[in-house]
């Protein structure tokens, strides 16, 4: 059942992502095709402005993303399709593993077409070679080498895509708890739950800062830190959002599981 769940999720959530993922990529290659005229204003100036609606494209798919997501949930879960939705003969948990299911392959896909698009837009051997001694520079400057600093950068970013939607699901299911102003209880409640999230992270982070000195020079100086503590913060924020990614999936599938009021 959570295989043909999550099939009418992805459907859903992928009938308007589709159309940036084909903009984004018919604009950089357009761009592309113009960039390599040469001696050409016009056409230099053609390209960048394919280039800069190819990044918006870009952009708006992985806002559209977040949001398609959430909107599924409320109408999946609280609007008219509610009715079908909770007559299946299936667990509330399934549902709602569905949902955080196809937010994740969305959001990964979305990922994966932006990074084809900016290869198509800028892959050339100047600035790739410029890209190589740059992350070779910040890989070297935290005792790293690139392909880790790739692959930290990479699950910090995922983690916190991850985070944004749980969040979103659980301020929409505690939101659509009241009896009235639901949507907009949803968004004070999930604001509120990120504001709560960064305070504590915030906490935690200068408790960190009374044990290691190096940590504290974040607060009271201004000066260049330690390229060691840089290396710290990357694996401290992949420690926190993991905890905070499991922490917000509990809680919405508790929540959720405890019944819905369907408008």
């Amino acid at each position: 059942m959570l295989s043909k769940l999550l099939k009418y999720d992805l459907k859903w959530i992928y009938k308007v992502l589709i159309v940036f993922y084909i903009l984004s990529i018919l604009f950089s290659t357009v761009g592309r095709i113009f960039a390599s005229i040469q001696n050409s204003i016009v056409f230099n100036v053609l390209s960048q402005i394919c280039f800069g609606i190819a990044i918006s494209m870009m952009i708006s798919s992985l806002i559209n993303n977040l949001m398609r997501s959430w909107v599924r949930f409320i109408r999946n879960s609280y609007k008219d399709e509610s009715y079908l939705t909770h007559t299946l003969p299936v667990e509330k948990k399934t549902i709602y593993l569905s949902k955080v299911l196809s937010a994740v392959i969305t959001m990964f896909t979305t990922v994966i077409v932006s990074l084809i698009s900016l290869l198509i837009c800028y892959c050339t051997s100047e600035n790739m070679e410029a890209l190589k001694n740059t992350l070779e520079i910040a890989a070297s400057s935290i005792g790293s080498n690139i392909t880790m600093l790739i692959g930290i950068i990479s699950v910090i970013l995922f983690l916190e895509m991850l985070f944004l939607i749980l969040m979103g699901y659980l301020g929409i299911i505690l939101g659509h708890k009241s009896n009235g102003n639901k949507i907009v209880l949803s968004i004070v409640l999930s604001f509120a739950l990120y504001s709560i999230t960064q305070i504590i992270s915030l906490v935690f982070l200068f408790i960190m800062a009374l044990i290691n000195p190096s940590i504290m020079n974040l607060f009271n100086t201004t000066q260049m830190i330690d390229m060691n503590i840089v290396q710290t913060m990357l694996y401290l924020s992949i420690a926190m959002y993991s905890v905070y990614v499991i922490i917000y999936y509990l809680l919405g599938r508790r929540h959720f599981e405890k019944g819905v009021d369907v408008d």
